[in-house]
């Protein structure tokens, strides 16, 4: 019934358009009352009504009380994608990636994005959560929230804390708008511009480009498949005293490699020994099959920051993350998120992460979602090998496969040719602050789905060769 009256709505809101564009009507020109228009076009007046105040919410239309509907003066045409161009020319750098994959037509193939498919997520239980909340009090759909966002799902967090053996108390943890959000919120209470921060090489492209917009210096050290190299870890933060260590835990992105505890425990003494803080973002961590070395465990947040989110494994629209540290700097981090954000995730977002996780649902999800990775894994792993792709590593969980391509083949040069093939993939370098991954392209397995992605690989390698 709702998906017909939009139909009627649509038809309404055309039906006025050609008549102004048929008469060429004047800006300021009275358009017909409700009533009349509705019987004209055999709709009801319900119907027509709501395709004016569309019409008003786009500028076609001015309403006035008592008045009636006037063509707006100067009528703007709404805004049709198809006829805004093809994305505009760009530097293959950290934010090439997110730019193509969240600005991409639906039918382009994604496999260098960073989430999972839609058909993946539940859907369903998101469904039930918000009419579930459509039934909540009105406070928690108009009003803002608590400071360190909702008690409930706080209480949930330190219960999953607890279950890994990392104690938190209640003022040690508070939620923020996103992951991405409480990473910003650190880098402007800890750093300055001009500071230094140490990444891993290859590291999340995002933090690359978040630091450079807090106008910090990057250095940055290579990545095993256990953890930093110890060596080379320790060289740089000896000559260049970072004041903080940004990382992936659990599974790192993009390379899928899992911290070793050796590993965990001398990166933890080097930062101890250099005064060093470490942010370990574990938003890949349910896709582990089970618990990695977790620095913020074996610190007990003294030195170690811990942040999260649900992006990847609820949904990247519902967006709430969390902070776990030091009780003294989460004090600091809630003054400072009301100052920028006034305050974290709204009562919405929280209430809905919190539906989702307090039941079985979750665990039965993620255990699917799990089960069917797996499954991707071997099988993009021996797609890809066939076209002399291979993966640096086959990881414990989680969705990337960190690739070398064949030699010769710029990973970059290779992103822009699929592009034009409608396929948007995600170069070795834009993962490198050092830009030495050229040779390596990271693939997102739950999105290699459409066989057409290895013909579009193997004819643009050939055609890079070629060149």
């Amino acid at each position: 019934m709702a998906r017909a009256q939009g139909g009627r709505t649509e038809t309404a809101m055309a039906a006025i358009r050609a008549r102004a564009a048929g008469r060429g009507l004047p800006g300021g020109e009275r358009l017909p009352s409700i009533r009349r228009l509705a019987a004209t076009l055999e709709l009801s007046p319900s119907t027509v009504a709501e395709a004016y105040e569309r019409l008003v919410a786009e500028g076609f239309v001015r309403a006035r009380p008592g008045a009636g509907y006037y063509l707006a003066a100067r009528s703007p045409q709404p805004l049709i994608l198809a006829q805004a161009g093809s994305p505009r020319e760009q530097a293959v750098d950290p934010f090439w990636v997110s730019r193509q994959s969240l600005d991409a037509a639906e039918e382009t193939l994604k496999p260098g994005c960073g989430w999972l498919p839609a058909e993946w997520m539940p859907g369903e239980k998101l469904r039930r959560g918000l009419r579930r909340l459509a039934k909540a009090d009105d406070a928690v759909l108009v009003d803002y929230g608590n400071t360190r966002g909702s008690l409930a799902l706080r209480a949930l967090l330190l219960a999953r804390f607890a279950e890994e053996g990392l104690a938190v108390a209640p003022e040690q943890l508070t939620l923020t708008g996103s992951g991405t959000q409480a990473v910003d919120l650190v880098c402007r209470l800890l750093l300055r511009p001009g500071e230094t921060v140490l990444i891993d090489d290859p590291c999340y492209f995002n933090f690359q480009a978040l630091l450079r917009a807090h106008r910090l210096r990057v250095v940055s050290a290579p990545y095993t498949p256990t953890g930093p190299d110890l060596a080379a870890f320790a060289a740089v933060v000896e000559a260049e005293r970072p004041r903080l260590y940004l990382t992936n835990s659990a599974l790192h992105n993009p390379t899928g490699a899992t911290l070793s505890p050796q590993a965990a425990h001398r990166v933890l003494g080097i930062a101890a020994a250099h005064e060093m803080m470490i942010v370990e973002d574990e938003i890949f961590a349910d896709f582990e099959p089970e618990p990695s070395a977790r620095m913020a465990t074996l610190d007990g947040l003294d030195r170690v920051i811990r942040i999260g989110s649900f992006s990847k494994t609820l949904s990247a629209s519902v967006r709430c993350g969390y902070v776990a540290a030091r009780a003294d700097l989460v004090e600091q981090l809630v003054d400072l998120q009301i100052a920028t954000s006034f305050g974290g995730p709204g009562p919405l977002a929280a209430r809905l992460v919190e539906d989702l996780l307090a039941g079985g649902g979750y665990r039965r999800h993620l255990h699917e979602v799990r089960r069917r990775l797996v499954q991707a894994r071997h099988d993009v792993a021996g797609r890809l090998e066939a076209l002399g792709i291979r993966p640096w590593l086959m990881p414990r969980g989680g969705f990337y496969l960190w690739c070398r391509l064949p030699d010769g083949v710029d990973s970059a040069e290779l992103s822009r040719l699929a592009l034009a093939e409608g396929v948007v993939l995600a170069p070795g370098n834009v993962f490198s602050a050092a830009q030495n991954a050229a040779g390596f392209m990271r693939f997102n397995v739950a999105q290699m789905r459409e066989r057409r992605i290895d013909d579009v690989l193997d004819r643009m390698m050939r055609r890079s060769l070629a060149a």
